[in-house]
């Protein structure tokens, strides 16, 4: 018994001297003995700020410590305490990973703040407090900093769309933003589209961003206007084709407008295509219908005038109808006629009408004359009165006709008097040719120098107008087919992207 107890003694004894002895320390602390250690120097797999977007702090801890079970429990009544101190509601966090200390909480709350999140915005989306600052976080923040996005807006990006934080930057973020620039949208251009529609960023490319793409380009749209388009109204690539674009595309072209006219349209307004067609379009159609306009002229009028199937338009017309039935006695009727070749008029100030209005009844024009005016060309009450002034002492002064004619034919008054009016007027008088005032102005000036050398006076023709079947024809030329193609690809971008 007394050997067993001594040698039980000695193992003890040697026990003690080992775990006292340095030499089996495996783990040295790094700040008490750094030269000890080189290899460990080298190795910094993350830093305290980050190289490329140094603001941004790391934090001392992300995670925690690993814990057993009751120290779990225990490490999340206590995280959800502190949340609840701060004001946010944990119940969402309940089957969420949370980390093992306070201290890493409260590191992610505090940076949350200081970009700009409240806390109501993580009320609004508490998965946020699930992200780790280091390892999503940072990455995704320096990444979208990287691409446009202003830091001083940062924090507005993340309220819009906050599941960005989960992403993974080079497996979901970089695909997106090199599929954009794939369409031709310009670099500095992506944060602009980013900051409209954050939810691009969650698309997947060959779902719908690709097949709405590939439509519009299908039906006619330009491939090198895609991307100026997408700049515009990006949208679009969360449109689906079969339940949003194709039907609006199909509903348009039954009224016999072109594709290709359609496809300019989409071009130059792309926003367009957020119409929704049955709250939106279809009762918009129904109510120019209501209100007299033919249905052969609808082509005509949405051509001239796309944003019209998106107004709230009854209330519109109906206000305009009143304005003009009670300030030049235009009836129902009438106000139909004025909408179909100037569309534009549903829009229109009534304050600005009034001053051409006036400025024609004050020259002693009689009301019903100028009704009649405004009916047969409706631009006048869009013209500015200070150039409408100096055409009218050119005609009163100079062409000396009588009041009647310019009754008859206002379109006098939309034309410039230097560059056509006058020159023109001055060659008839050389010349010694009378004629009407529609003979020698409404006509190009190729048209005009062979009527001036000609034998004979030419019959005056219409303007352009639209027909159904999908041709635009003009006066004096043969149709304009959808295969002719006057200018040149290079002619073309650049004409659109002045117009863009």
């Amino acid at each position: 018994m007394a050997a067993a107890l001594r040698k039980t003694q000695q193992l003890r004894s040697t026990l003690c001297k080992t775990l006292k002895n340095p030499v089996f320390t495996t783990f040295p602390k790094p700040l008490q003995n750094p030269k000890s250690t080189p290899c460990l120097q080298q190795q910094k797999p993350y830093s305290t700020k980050s190289s490329k977007f140094p603001e941004y702090e790391m934090p001392s801890v992300t995670w925690g410590v690993i814990q057993g079970r009751k120290e779990k429990l225990v490490s999340r009544v206590i995280i959800c305490d502190y949340l609840k101190s701060m004001g946010i509601i944990p119940d969402e966090l309940e089957e969420l990973e949370l980390p093992s200390t306070v201290d890493v909480m409260r590191e992610r709350v505090e940076f949350l703040q200081k970009i700009g999140i409240t806390i109501d915005d993580m009320n609004e989306y508490p998965l946020m407090l699930g992200c780790s600052v280091r390892k999503n976080i940072i990455p995704v923040l320096g990444y979208l900093e990287k691409i446009g996005i202003p830091r001083a807006r940062m924090g507005e990006f993340v309220k819009n769309y906050p599941q960005c934080l989960h992403a993974s930057v080079v497996v979901e973020l970089v695909p997106v933003v090199r599929f954009l620039r794939g369409l031709d949208v310009e670099k500095q251009d992506l944060g602009y589209v980013l900051m409209k529609y954050p939810e691009l960023l969650g698309f997947k490319l060959e779902g719908t961003m690709s097949t709405s793409v590939a439509y519009l380009v299908s039906i006619g749209v330009n491939p090198r206007d895609i991307g100026p388009m997408i700049t515009q109204y990006p949208y679009i690539l969360g449109m689906r084709v079969g339940t949003m674009i194709k039907p609006l595309v199909d509903y348009l072209v039954s009224f016999g407008l072109p594709k290709k006219i359609l496809c300019r349209m989409f071009e130059k307004r792309a926003y367009i295509l957020g119409y929704n067609l049955e709250e939106t379009v279809k009762p918009n159609i129904d109510c120019l219908l209501s209100f007299g306009i033919k249905k052969e002229l609808l082509a005509s009028i949405i051509a001239q005038y796309p944003q019209i199937i998106g107004l709230p338009l009854k209330a519109k017309l109906s206000s305009q109808q009143y304005f003009f039935n009670l300030k030049l006695k235009i009836d129902p009727d009438g106000f139909a006629r004025v909408v179909e070749k100037m569309p534009q008029i549903v829009s229109l100030n009534q304050n600005l009408i009034m001053k051409s209005i006036d400025f024609l009844l004050g020259r002693g024009i009689l009301v019903e004359d100028v009704a009649k005016m405004v009916i047969k060309c409706p631009q006048l009450v869009a013209l500015q009165v200070g150039l409408m002034k100096n055409s009218y002492y050119f005609f009163k002064s100079e062409i000396g006709r009588p009041l009647k004619e310019l009754v008859e034919f206002p379109e006098y008054l939309t034309y410039s008097l230097e560059s056509r009016i006058k020159p023109r007027y001055l060659k008839l008088q050389s010349k010694g040719i009378r004629c009407s005032l529609a003979w020698f102005l409404n006509c190009s000036d190729q048209r005009f120098e062979e009527r001036i050398k000609g034998a004979y006076i030419e019959a005056e023709s219409n303007g352009p107008s639209f027909f159904m079947g999908g041709k635009l024809e003009l006066p004096g030329g043969d149709i304009v087919s959808e295969d002719e193609e006057d200018e040149s690809d290079d002619e073309i971008l650049y004409r659109r992207t002045v117009s863009l």
